[in-house]
């Protein structure tokens, strides 16, 4: 189950590695890591993926990186704005 931070980049990461018939494993040496756990974490949403990469990982998938950088923007806001709600409130 996908963090709630990054819960909607982390499913469409997903669906474009997939869509490409792609394993963890695959995308990561192709970014130059060495482990999968990274974009591991990037699909649980524990983690979305670091602004340096999203052009290369954008061409890995086939997607436009506008695109991937907009949808992290918008998970991000509406987590912040989630929180800020909580703390106001709560």
């Amino acid at each position: 189950m996908a963090n709630d931070r990054f819960k909607e980049v982390a499913q469409f990461l997903k669906t474009a590695r997939l869509a490409k018939s792609l394993s963890q494993m695959e995308v990561a040496h192709k970014l130059g890591y060495n482990t999968s756990q990274f974009v591991s974490n990037w699909e649980r949403g524990i983690a979305s993926p670091p602004v340096a990469i999203l052009r290369r990982l954008a061409k890995v998938y086939g997607i436009n990186g506008e695109d991937l950088f907009a949808r992290i923007l918008t998970d991000t806001e509406r987590q912040m704005r989630k929180e800020f709600r909580q703390g106001v409130t709560g």
